[in-house]
């Protein structure tokens, strides 16, 4: 079942997810919200990966690369020798390869189980890959990241909460704008929040109790990447409401209160250490 699914997972990124559907975006650009009302907040959120690894060193594994899509997840390995791009899908690679040229270095594996000696990276980076993997995974894909880390280094990894608490209280709001802009009065209910939350392949996500739970033997924190998803921002953050302004302060308050906005928001930053006796 497991190799099914990292099957099904690796012919969706070949053959769809890391399409170009413009110049420098790529079909799974769809699940962002791009308006220019969103830009700061997004990028700033994207920068945040910065403050919790080393930045500078002679290896760092980004787990999970894509095709590093985004101009901020560059800045991750300015400081670097080498970036290793690691996944599964050889398109993303390919894709990877075209902004990094020979600042990287491109490996096809899985990265709960990673082909590299332990204590190898002075840095690690995994964004939105872990949650496409089966469940059984999970814990040993962050096994595998620490076996590989450095003493005294950290890794950075980025995923999605199922059901986040801020998102649940939020909800009956979007729904009402979406059935108010709809103008759907007396019709039949649309579903929008499935609709929007469509991933295009397999995605577990999991719970900071779970996370809890299942890493309590490894050194680890959780903060607020990105407290708020797409569907909340495309819904509820409009430039003629102020909207610019509204995203401003939640990056203050996602900032000023990082544990709780990453365990409560839609995208914890989770920062998983190795101690100097490992």
């Amino acid at each position: 079942m497991a190799e099914n699914t990292k099957q099904q997972v690796r012919e969706f990124y070949d053959q769809i997810g890391w399409s170009q559907v413009g110049e420098g975006l790529y079909q799974n650009a769809r699940y962002e919200d791009l308006r220019p009302v969103t830009r700061d907040y997004i990028h700033r959120c994207h920068l945040r990966v910065n403050r919790y690894i080393a930045l500078h060193g002679d290896l760092l594994l980004d787990a999970g690369s894509g095709p590093v899509q985004w101009p901020e997840y560059l800045t991750y390995s300015e400081g670097y020798r080498f970036r290793v791009c690691l996944d599964i899908s050889i398109t993303a690679l390919k894709e990877a390869r075209t902004r990094l040229g020979t600042k990287g270095l491109y490996v096809v594996a899985d990265i709960a189980n990673l082909p590299f000696k332990p204590d190898a990276f002075d840095g690690i980076v995994s964004m939105h890959t872990i949650h496409h993997l089966p469940l059984g995974d999970h814990r040993a894909a962050y096994l595998e990241l620490h076996r590989v880390l450095k003493s005294s280094r950290s890794a950075a990894i980025v995923n999605g909460w199922d059901r986040p608490r801020l998102m649940l209280v939020t909800r009956p709001l979007v729904r009402l704008i979406r059935f108010l802009r709809s103008g759907s009065f007396g019709k039949r209910k649309k579903n929008w929040q499935s609709e929007d939350e469509q991933e295009g392949t397999f995605v577990k996500k999991l719970t900071p109790g779970w996370l809890k739970h299942e890493l309590q033997d490894m050194e680890f924190e959780i903060f607020a990447w990105r407290s708020l998803g797409t569907v909340f921002l495309k819904t509820v953050v409009n430039p003629r409401w102020g909207g610019k302004t509204f995203l401003r302060f939640v990056f203050w308050l996602e900032d000023r209160f990082p544990r709780f906005f990453g365990e409560n928001g839609q995208y914890p930053l989770i920062v998983l250490r190795k101690s100097e006796t490992g």
